[in-house]
């Protein structure tokens, strides 16, 4: 485990970053607002993600909301009279909304929602980006955009459908619902539903057991997985993606992976 501290923001930011021990932690940081993120915020989610890119030492990261009421309630409202008015200025937005969450999927290595409390709107999609989502039974989700006459974007679309299925993608668009952690397990919108005074224990656990796996284990994983779900039948698949799945036989990790099983010792991968 690398013990290093390596960015870390006042308590007075929207939106807390720090690296430590490996664990990237990304906070919603409005408290008062629902950790509501607004057009600035979401210029700033790019730049923390290109930020945990570059630093090699970052293994894994966990997604949370401060306040112990909200996960993130997604974008800012009042922000829309300035940023979001129209579909010019629409466009513009999602630039810097889509570019947030497409960054934080596009990461190579396992990121983590660790929800408790309100989930829903922006927030809700932007915990879709992330592998995988821990929430509390107390929390509440919903994409209620029926309500304010806007539409979710394709790639949110794509990835809603791809948890919950057209039957449930239906659902929670069309009704405008807010609902519960044990519908949103049910229907495969969160990974796992704890109690709350358990849940940063059990995120906490989960993301130190992924600080030893193997690096291009774990980034070539999530690759292979965008590319079946971008084509399920696997056709025309170029020779890079086809070969993918045995490349990690010609790594150093592979070796030293072989290695530390036969002398049954921990493995120290490199990422080579």
């Amino acid at each position: 485990m690398v013990g290093t501290h390596l960015s870390k923001m006042p308590m007075t930011e929207e939106i807390l970053f720090e690296i430590n021990d490996g664990i990237a932690r990304v906070t919603f940081n409005r408290p008062d607002q629902h950790n509501a993120i607004n057009f600035d915020g979401w210029k700033k989610l790019i730049q923390i993600v290109e930020e945990i890119k570059n630093n090699q030492n970052c293994k894994v990261v966990i997604f949370s909301g401060s306040g112990g009421k909200s996960f993130s309630s997604g974008a800012d409202i009042k922000d829309f009279e300035t940023n979001r008015k129209d579909s010019v200025s629409a466009q513009n937005y999602s630039e810097y909304f889509d570019g947030a969450l497409d960054a934080i999927e596009s990461l190579s290595i396992p990121t983590i929602s660790k929800i408790n409390g309100i989930c829903v709107g922006g927030g809700c999609e932007l915990s879709m980006a992330t592998d995988i989502r821990i929430a509390s039974t107390k929390s509440k989700f919903g994409i209620p955009v029926a309500k304010l006459g806007i539409l979710v974007g394709y790639r949110e679309m794509k990835r809603l459908l791809n948890l919950v299925g057209p039957g449930n993608a239906s659902y929670v668009l069309l009704s405008g619902r807010i609902f519960d952690s044990t519908t949103a397990l049910s229907m495969g919108m969160i990974t796992q539903m704890c109690e709350e005074n358990d849940l940063d224990a059990i995120v906490e656990k989960l993301a130190e057991e992924m600080l030893p796996l193997a690096p291009l284990s774990q980034e070539r994983h999530k690759k292979i997985l965008q590319t079946v779900i971008n084509n399920q039948s696997l056709e025309n698949l170029s020779e890079d993606d086809s070969f993918l799945p045995f490349s990690n036989f010609d790594s150093l990790d592979f070796q030293e992976g072989r290695q530390s099983f036969i002398e049954r010792r921990p493995p120290n991968f490199k990422g080579e």
